[in-house]
């Protein structure tokens, strides 16, 4: 099975998983309180553990390789493998009955420099009846739910060559001192792109880049817990032919907190100096 192939079975996976999870959205439930709900920065615990268990139980039938990233050992290998399933991203959106938030899984890979890179990525976000699939040099394709079926669309992001007139979009962490970094970022460079976006999850905002929908996205602070969201969505971005880069331009580094920006490539040298 080649990669593009196990990333169709995989997507299978995330829409049952992501079917789950919709019942549960469009189950009556309490609003949460505006704060982190446990350490791991979800709004959705319960629902993140029966995702995540549903989707670990079912990946191994397709291929087992080296197990889970979050419980890979402290010491790994060159070409040793890992999948890496996230909870619901975009959990204040869906406890508030929003469509923008996601099922996530990615497979990372330990390159001969033992450097773990994601080679596939997934986003499916079930209420949207949209799906994102990417695979390592084999492109990336966006599935959308339309009533007389599936619709496949091979995904590229835009050529808007300049800031202004553009369309941006940004992500901010619910601590403060976090939110004001991607704010000081807006108040910066308003009035040059066309619409400034804030929806999320950053999953969906990854992917909206890698389609053309927002020209750029950016957003500091993301954490250990946001590893599965960053890389499903990143894997889509790279296959699109698009950038992820951290602020500094500094590659991605998978196991410690990013300041993430990504574009279409040809508009991040006129936001960079923006990105302080």
């Amino acid at each position: 099975m080649d990669l593009r192939e196990l990333a169709l079975s995989v997507a299978r996976v995330a829409g049952d998983a992501g079917r789950h999870a919709l019942r549960d959205q469009m189950t009556p439930h309490s609003l949460p309180v505006s704060s982190i709900q446990s350490e791991e920065g979800g709004f959705t615990p319960d629902v993140d553990r029966r995702l995540v268990r549903f989707a670990e139980s079912r990946l191994p039938e397709i291929r087992r390789f080296n197990g889970f990233w979050h419980s890979r050992p402290a010491e790994c290998h060159p070409w040793e493998r890992y999948w890496c399933v996230g909870g619901v991203d975009g959990g204040i959106n869906y406890l508030r009955n929003m469509a923008e938030w996601t099922v996530t899984i990615s497979l990372f890979e330990f390159n001969e420099y033992c450097s773990a890179q994601p080679i596939i990525g997934i986003v499916h976000a079930p209420a949207l009846g949209l799906t994102y699939v990417a695979a390592r040099r084999q492109g990336a394709v966006r599935i959308r739910t339309t009533p007389i079926g599936e619709k496949r669309d091979k995904v590229m992001p835009s050529v808007m060559s300049t800031l202004q007139g553009s369309v941006v979009s940004y992500g901010m962490s619910t601590v403060p001192q976090e939110s004001l970094r991607a704010l000081d970022v807006v108040a910066a460079i308003a009035g040059k792109p066309a619409d400034i976006k804030r929806v999320g999850p950053v999953s969906l905002d990854l992917c909206r880049v890698a389609d053309g929908t927002y020209d750029a996205y950016f957003e500091p602070h993301l954490h250990r817990w946001d590893v599965p969201a960053v890389s499903a969505g990143t894997v889509v971005v790279w296959e699109a032919q698009g950038k992820v880069r951290q602020w500094n331009d500094d590659e991605i580094h998978w196991r410690q907190e990013n300041d993430i920006v990504a574009s279409n490539g040809l508009i991040i040298d006129e936001l960079r100096p923006y990105l302080r």
